[in-house]
């Protein structure tokens, strides 16, 4: 079929009464199918039961330098999650400060700290006036939402192939010392799946900020999330790049295994240079005493090392990749050539970034709910939930069943066309 910009009203308004009475057809199916969140299927799930065995009541409780997991202290977190969480973060274990289960919760923490202590000795951020966070988009809704309820400013930085748009970031932080933050996901970024190349990460390590209080939240959600053995994205580690530049307290860097293991019971660790970890560590002597070892001490036996943890991640790829390839098929087969859609063909991460005509997302996502069918909210990948020219939406192929992606992914790409020809015949 020719591109709908090349057809004439007449073949417009023919389109349309087709696409309607398909689309009319797929809503008397009354389907409930949920696309809206990265959600790890029941299959990946299962792959982690064997974790429940590990521990029993016969077990030795005791970690490798003889402590009883069960008891208090260890704020740190035991030395064998440690050395597990640093090489999954691809830095020494002297870097890492392990956490509970969730590293949203430990990204929540580490603003509120700034907002309430400051950082390393300077004044907290909730004294000085506005401040502001840079926001590489499209990006993380949760991330957004973390600097929006602390009534940080964000500013809008368009994400290239190649990352965040480096000479805006370089321009502004240079410039603004009420800009003490940027938000990133360097590895298939959340929703694109684009990984930041080697000059990107370096020109990061030699910002020049204003600010002496300045970070970069640097969240490793999918460092080992690859959807292919042989075909993989590899990128730069940045605190040892920062260690070069003589920046390394610039940096947090936070992962977990939430979508490694159990998304609500996994371990979560923040790597950072040692002045950023002692200045974390005086908040955790109020906050605990001590994260839950026992859950370290199951995720250490159970993975045994890093091997184990890429022999693992092998296993949620085979779940997750025929998955993605049947979106992206139906998308090309589908849309393809007729120039009212564009898409990221991903190479790991969760999710497929797709962007309409100018002016449809919205729509899109209404028309699909109608349809049984429930996605992330259009302009949930922007700052404060506004996308200004409403064409990008985040497709999660993860949850729902091969069966069911299917069938969501063609009442998708009939709710793109339709938008998309009521958007032309409005014109």
């Amino acid at each position: 079929m020719k591109p709908y910009k090349e057809m004439g009203r007449e073949e417009l308004l023919q389109e349309q009464k087709l696409l309607e009475a398909k689309y009319e057809e797929m809503k008397a199916k009354g389907l409930k199918l949920d696309m809206s969140r990265g959600k790890p299927a029941k299959a990946q799930l299962d792959l982690a039961n064997g974790m429940m065995d590990v521990l029993n009541s016969d077990s030795d409780m005791k970690s490798e330098a003889g402590v009883d997991c069960r008891n208090y202290g260890v704020m740190d977190g035991i030395p064998e999650a440690r050395r597990l969480l640093a090489d999954m973060s691809e830095v020494p274990e002297k870097n890492i400060l392990i956490y509970g289960n969730s590293s949203l919760n430990v990204m929540f923490d580490t603003v509120a700290r700034a907002m309430s202590m400051g950082v390393c000795g300077h004044t907290p951020w909730a004294q000085q006036g506005k401040i502001k966070f840079l926001c590489p988009v499209p990006g993380y809704d949760r991330h957004f939402g973390i600097t929006e309820f602390f009534g940080i400013e964000m500013i809008n930085v368009p994400l290239l192939k190649t990352g965040p748009d480096m000479d805006i970031v370089e321009k502004l932080v240079s410039e603004d010392p009420q800009i003490k933050g940027i938000w990133c996901v360097p590895k298939y970024s959340n929703p694109t799946g684009i990984s930041y190349s080697d000059e990107t990460v370096r020109r990061f390590a030699h910002l020049k900020p204003a600010a002496p209080d300045f970070r970069i939240f640097w969240d490793n959600a999918y460092s080992i999330h690859h959807l292919y053995d042989e075909d993989q994205d590899v990128i730069l580690e940045l605190l040892t790049e920062c260690q070069k530049a003589g920046t390394e307290d610039m940096v947090y860097k936070f992962i977990s295994t939430s979508k490694v293991s159990f998304p609500g019971s996994g371990i979560a660790a923040m790597a950072a240079s040692e002045a950023n970890l002692a200045d974390a560590r005086k908040a955790m002597f109020y906050q605990t005493i001590g994260h839950d070892k026992l859950n370290q001490l199951r995720h250490v036996r159970f993975f045994k090392d890093m091997d184990g943890v890429r022999e693992h991640m092998r296993k949620h790829a085979a779940i997750l990749r025929p998955k993605f390839e049947t979106v992206l098929d139906i998308l090309e087969q589908e849309l393809g050539g007729l120039e009212i859609g564009s898409w990221v063909k991903p190479k790991g991460g969760y999710f497929i970034s797709f962007d309409s005509m100018e002016g449809c997302a919205k729509k899109i996502v209404a028309k699909a709910k109608e349809a049984g069918v429930v996605m992330t909210g259009a302009g949930a990948t922007f700052p404060y939930g506004k996308d200004p020219e409403d064409r990008n939406i985040r497709i999660a192929p993860s949850f729902p069943t091969p069966e069911e992606l299917a069938e969501a992914a063609k009442i998708f790409v009939l709710c793109v066309k339709l938008a998309s020809v009521e958007k032309l015949l409005e014109q």
